[in-house]
């Protein structure tokens, strides 16, 4: 039995000596390699990464004072090390979870770019409200507003007062996805045009973002108009604006698009105003935007149409076609080219020569091919009227001067 026990005793004694040189030797490479974290008796090091703990003092005896056992020492040490590794632990979880949030946060936005990316080739993937959005996300709002005056209410029948809806619900639409689009306010909204808008059209306009529905009249719509525009968030200097950052807001003006007008529109401006009557009439009521316009002493002038373009027959611009081909020229800066983009082809209308698009004067108005829901019908502030400079030589060059 005494023989048997020996190779075991003798195990034992290798394995406590073993134990103590390592227990030194780590000692040793943490006292050169790592900061000592003092803790009561004993001392915490990090090296590597990993948690050493170095005993300087383990006690002999209990509470009783009756001598501690070989496992109860160890146990002690173990508890010991645990204790003294917690505020390394805690730093150490911490670090992974911030180090796990970066991760999710990195992989979601480049999982969001990419998206946005495949959206982008490929649009018809797109549902329309995902439509909607991506085409606002990448719209820039300019210093500049756009007032339709809806202060016809009574002039109008209500087939007209129908079609002054749908253009006003195309103006919105157009203004919201364009490149660079402007403030809209629709002022004298009341009556029954606005009764449509509430019961028919389900106050969906209430919903329209960047657009402002008011009871006032125009000049009320102007002066908001100023001091929206004049807010850090009124509108980039991009677009056809890049050029003029030394703009004063006090630059601005306030002009009523008017056929009847003899001033001819050349640019638009930022931080000014552009009003455009909401009437679809079909030319009964000559001249009332612009006697409405003077007798409040708002400026008038009237789009370049006749500088550029060559019509085969009469044409009337409805609401939407003003505003459209005034978001074109935002985005192009041509006349001409904004003209032929938004007419529709139908007309038959060509660019004079040396007008935009390199002079081609041949060239088919390229419209989006669509009519607007009123058969082009429109207020009388855009119609080209017998006698009137509205449109100038558009009809007499188109029937060869008749």
């Amino acid at each position: 039995m005494e023989e048997s026990e020996r190779p075991r005793k003798l195990q034992k004694m290798a394995h406590e000596t073993t134990t103590a040189t390592e227990e030194q030797m780590s000692s040793t490479n943490s006292d050169s390699n790592s900061d000592e974290i003092a803790t009561g008796d004993h001392a915490a090091t990090k090296s590597n990464g990993y948690l050493n703990i170095t005993l300087t003092s383990i006690p002999e005896t209990d509470e009783n004072g009756q001598p501690l056992s070989k496992n109860q020492r160890k146990r002690l040490l173990k508890r010991e090390r645990w204790e003294a590794g917690k505020e390394w632990r805690k730093e150490k979880r911490k670090e992974k979870i911030i180090a796990k949030r970066e991760r999710q946060r990195a992989a979601k936005a480049q999982a969001a770019a990419q998206k946005e990316v495949d959206r982008h080739n490929n649009t018809e993937l797109m549902s329309r409200s995902e439509r909607k959005i991506f085409e606002q996300r990448r719209s820039t709002l300019l210093p500049i507003t756009f007032v339709i005056d809806c202060d016809f209410d009574d002039l109008m029948v209500e087939k007209e007062r129908i079609s002054l809806g749908s253009q006003i619900t195309r103006s919105y639409s157009d203004n919201a996805k364009a490149l660079f689009r402007a403030h809209m306010i629709f002022s004298s909204f009341d009556k029954q045009l606005k009764e449509r808008f509430d019961t028919v059209l389900s106050k969906q306009y209430t919903r329209w973002k960047g657009a402002t529905f008011m009871q006032e009249d125009y000049v009320a719509a102007v002066e908001k108009a100023k001091e929206r525009m004049r807010k850090p968030t009124g509108g980039k200097m991009m677009g056809m604006f890049a050029g003029k950052a030394g703009f004063s807001p006090d630059e601005g003006e306030v002009i009523y698009l008017s056929s009847d007008s003899p001033n001819t529109l050349t640019e638009l401006k930022p931080y000014s105003t552009y009003i455009i009557g909401g009437l679809v009439d079909k030319n009964r009521h000559k001249g009332i935007c612009y006697k409405s316009a003077m007798s409040k002493g708002i400026k008038t002038a009237k789009l370049p149409i006749g500088d550029y373009m060559q019509m085969q027959s009469r044409y009337v611009l409805a609401t939407n076609h003003v505003v459209e081909i005034m978001i074109k020229w935002l985005e192009l800066g041509d006349w001409g080219k904004a003209f032929c983009l938004v007419l529709p082809k139908r007309k038959g209308g060509v660019l004079k020569d040396n007008k935009g698009l390199g002079g081609d004067g041949q060239k088919d108005a390229q419209g989006d091919g669509e009519e607007d829901d009123q058969g082009a019908e429109s207020g009388e502030d855009h119609v080209t009227e017998g006698g009137t400079p509205a449109l100038e030589a558009i009809v007499q060059e188109a029937s060869g001067g008749s």
